[in-house]
């Protein structure tokens, strides 16, 4: 249990650490664009040569490997805690950004979303006081479902950004979170990986759903970005990200609370989750969202 803590929040701190490296290679080649007026200020979208100018900073690239930690740790966690208390430290990434933003960025953070950050840290410290066993009993079709699932929520994700003509971002968000959560499910039924049965782990639909979902939530997410509002992108996302996996590692799984510590686990993830959201809305992660979406592909908005 203590091992798969530790591995979960060095995932929301690989996380945090991405997006401020990755909006900082962003802002630098947003500014020097603008110096050679390479972006002109009515242009929604950046070019492609601005697109790759950022993906070859230096921070940006160890933003990236910051990146393939947090997803290594996601998929890990997983493993070895409940999914309601590894998804929700994942998510409590968002406390880290922030803070991280206020030191790299010199974004100010307010009293609400130093409360909010508190209350986070707090609930999260309950939850894993009152969390127990990780479900190691479940059926095979499990694996099966996660590579229905994950394909299914790309497509209504896609088809929904073409369609609304409100909230796109919100939407787009909650969808790439549930798909962020079918990858942690995934990650839980995989079979094959201890001991190592290569024969076993690559026929095993877990794994594809594992790839899938992950690439696929990742792209979504670039679209919520790109078509909305940051801070309704960021805050579905987490809720997305927390009560699906949660809800199915509960009924699907046989992941448990200790005993007598049901009302307070389900307390703590409430109000964590809720933390989650304000601090997803906060001008401190707000702003690292948008320096990130900044030099993203165009195309990636409307109509993506």
């Amino acid at each position: 249990m203590t091992f798969g803590i530790i591995v979960a929040v060095i995932g929301a701190l690989s996380f945090a650490a991405a997006s401020v490296l990755q909006a900082l290679g962003a802002e630098r080649v947003a500014q020097r664009a603008q110096h050679r007026t390479e972006l002109r200020s009515n242009t929604p979208h950046p070019t492609l040569r601005s697109t790759a100018a950022t993906m070859l900073t230096v921070p940006f690239l160890i933003g990236f490997a910051f990146d393939i930690v947090g997803f290594v740790a996601t998929i890990v966690s997983a493993r070895l805690i409940p999914l309601f208390l590894s998804q929700t430290i994942i998510s409590a990434r968002m406390v880290a950004t922030a803070v991280l933003a206020a030191i790299v960025l010199k974004v100010s953070l307010t009293w609400r979303e130093w409360v909010s950050g508190a209350v986070v840290i707090l609930s999260l410290i309950l939850l894993a006081i009152s969390a127990g066993r990780e479900g190691s009993d479940y059926d095979a079709w499990m694996g099966w479902a996660t590579l229905v699932a994950g394909p299914l929520l790309i497509v209504i994700g896609i088809v929904g950004a073409r369609v609304l003509k409100r909230r796109i971002a919100a939407f787009a968000g909650l969808i790439a979170g549930a798909i962020f959560g079918v990858m942690a499910v995934a990650s839980r039924v995989l079979t094959g990986v201890s001991p190592l049965q290569p024969g076993v782990l690559f026929t095993d639909p877990a794994l594809y759903a594992l790839l899938i979902s992950g690439i696929g939530g990742f792209y979504l997410f670039t679209v919520a970005l790109q078509t909305g509002s940051v801070n309704g992108a960021a805050a579905a996302l987490v809720v997305g990200q927390t009560v699906l996996p949660g809800a199915v590692g509960i009924i699907f799984l046989g992941d448990v609370t200790r005993s007598g510590w049901g009302p307070a686990a389900i307390v703590a993830f409430v109000a964590a989750v809720v933390g989650g959201v304000i601090l997803a809305s906060s001008g401190a992660v707000t702003a690292v969202e948008k320096a990130e979406s900044v030099n993203l592909p165009a195309g990636y908005g409307h109509g993506s």
